[in-house]
This record gives C-alpha cells, structure tokens and sequence, in this order.
C-alpha cells in the first residue's frame, strides 16, 4: 500500500534518499551547491512519496508552515547580513524556509508600531518570528518571538546579546594602557541595550583607571557612519581634543576615520580608533580597524536555534542568551610618546 500522502515529511524525503534535512531542504529551494546526481535522487523520491512544500499543504497537514519569519531593519547593512548568515546557516540544518521584512530602511525609521504589525502579518504564515534591533519590547502573538540585540527595556520574548559591557570594558583597558586619557565616546542607538551598556563599559573603564568623566566627550549616535562623521568632527574641534575615539560599533568608527582624514589628520598617527562589531569591512578598510568581535553571525545562528526550540516545545533556560565577544587588536590604534 502507499503513503498517505498528508503524512509525508521533509524527514521522511531525507530518509528515503538516504541525505540530510538541509540536503533536501535546498533541493526544494533550488541551490545549486547539491550534485546533480543527489539532486536528482532527492527529486525522484520526493515524486514518488507525493511530498508537498507549500505552506498551506504543511499548515493543513501539521498545524505547522515550517517557515520562519525574519524583521530587521536594513539588509543592506552589514550587520544585518551577518546575522542573516547565522540565521540561514541554522534553517538549512533544520529544513526550514525564511520569509523576510524590512521594517523601514534604516534604524532610525524603524518604529513599534511597524514591528508589531509584520509580526502580526508573519504569524499567519510562519512558526515563529525573528526581530533584529527591535524598536518595541511587546508583541501580540501566539507564535515565538525571538529577538536580536533587544531593546533597553527587559524584553518579554527570548533574546540574543553579545556581552557588551565586558567588550567596552576590553576597549578602554586597551586604550588606557597606551597612554590615552581624552577618550572620546561615539553612541549608538540609545534604546537598545546593547548601546546603553557600551556606555556603560566606556564610562567604569575610566573610573577604574582613575580618569575623571568629561561629558564633552561623549557624543550621541544611532549605530551609522553620518553619526560617526557628525560625532568625530564635533569631538575633534574641541579645544582639547581627544587622543583616541571608541565608537559604538564599526561603521561609526568608519565614520570617524572619514571625518578625521577630511580635517587633515592622519589614524593612527593623530587619533586612535577603534570599533564594535567586527563587520568584514574592518579588517579590510585602511587602516584595520582594531575592535571588538561579538560573533554576530552566531548570534544569528543562536537565535535561529532557540526559535526552532521554542517551536518544538523545548525552550531553553532563561530569557536571555549571551555570546561572548573578544577584541582583536589591528591597525588603527598606536601608543602616546
């Protein structure tokens, strides 16, 4: 007798032409890192067993889409895409698909309300959402929410963070241990809590160095390279200018070396710089820039896994889930004579 076909799963394809999930997973998405020849065994036993991938076939079937939902706001910068490297790597191993949204362009036009009704829309059609730098904590759902870099806010869903404060922290002993005592502060998106405890960590590392606070080093910013620029030029026509500059991530340092260069200065010779984040760009722009690695596509990766967890009724210990950061020392820093 044959299979039912309404009880035919991805697994079931994946073991009856003897490959993995994420295998059958990209035949169906039409990759082209599969050989022909499995390519073509995965398609015959997909035929033969009568497997459907349509959402409203699986929905019907499982109560299930196998689809998750993915809010950011830009995937043209280049820590989203980092993230959406981690996330993708995660749903080939669990044969799931993505549906992605946008949620304004930048950061800065993000807004609650936005957020709120793409996961209300995603709901509908996914098994759980995830939100990258969300401009709101609450979301009416019945699907997990999982999110990336949560507001300031203590979040009510799941949420990925690197460990911001032990990296600033990293910052300014690294600084401070090459002669620096006029360090400037560039922000980046207040609301975040991932801004808020960079500060954090840029403000105990000078009183644990017995360096007093200046609060006209510190300028505000929202995570781009126009806040960095903006941020740097303002810093540095101070009349005592700093010596170094720690920027809340890495296109705002790129900012900041833009802007110093236009004013005739040179990094490192004039003014030490350094990141967050450790974007590709970074190792590569001129000079390397010195920062700090938070692993951003494992935060992609992880929060991928603690969504599909959460789907199967295995949520893990705890709201929130660190990872680690660690700073790698390049080019744009020098010692004070």
């Amino acid at each position: 007798m044959g299979r039912n076909r309404t009880t035919v799963t991805i697994r079931d394809v994946a073991r009856a032409a003897n490959v993995s999930v994420s295998t059958v997973s990209r035949v169906l998405n039409n990759k082209d890192d599969v050989a022909p020849e499995t390519c073509q065994r995965v398609r015959a036993v997909i035929e033969e067993l009568g497997y459907t991938s349509s959402l409203a076939a699986r929905s019907m079937r499982s109560r299930r889409t196998n689809v998750i939902g993915l809010i950011m706001p830009d995937v043209e910068d280049p820590f989203a895409f980092q993230i959406m490297r981690g996330i993708n790597r995660a749903i080939a191993e669990h044969g799931y698909d993505l549906i992605l949204y946008t949620s304004g362009g930048t950061k800065k036009e993000s807004s609650p309300d936005r957020e709120r009704r793409y996961v209300s829309l995603l709901n509908t059609v996914t098994d759980g959402v995830i939100v990258v730098t969300p401009a709101t904590t609450t979301f009416s759902t019945a699907s997990p929410v999982v999110v990336i870099d949560p507001n300031i806010d203590e979040p009510e869903c799941h949420a990925v963070i690197a460990t911001n404060y032990a990296g600033a922290l990293a910052v300014m002993e690294y600084l401070i241990g090459l002669g620096h005592r006029r360090i400037g502060f560039i922000g980046g998106r207040p609301e975040l809590k991932s801004a808020v405890q960079r500060l954090q960590g840029y403000q105990d590392g000078l009183q644990r160095a017995g360096i007093p606070l200046d609060p006209e080093l510190i300028q505000g910013g929202d995570y781009t390279r126009e806040a960095g620029f903006i941020g740097a030029q303002r810093l540095l026509r101070l009349p005592s200018p700093p010596t170094a500059i720690f920027a809340a991530n890495d296109q705002t340092a790129i900012g900041v070396i833009q802007a110093a260069r236009q004013m005739g200065l040179e990094v490192p010779r004039d003014l030490s710089v350094v990141g967050f984040d450790n974007i590709p760009e970074a190792a590569y722009f001129n000079p390397a820039l010195t920062t700090v690695d938070q692993s951003i596509d494992q935060m992609g990766y992880m929060a991928t896994q603690i969504l599909v967890g959460l789907i199967r009724g295995e949520p893990p210990n705890g709201l929130l889930y660190e990872i680690p950061t660690q700073l790698i020392i390049r080019d744009s820093c020098r010692a004070l004579l």
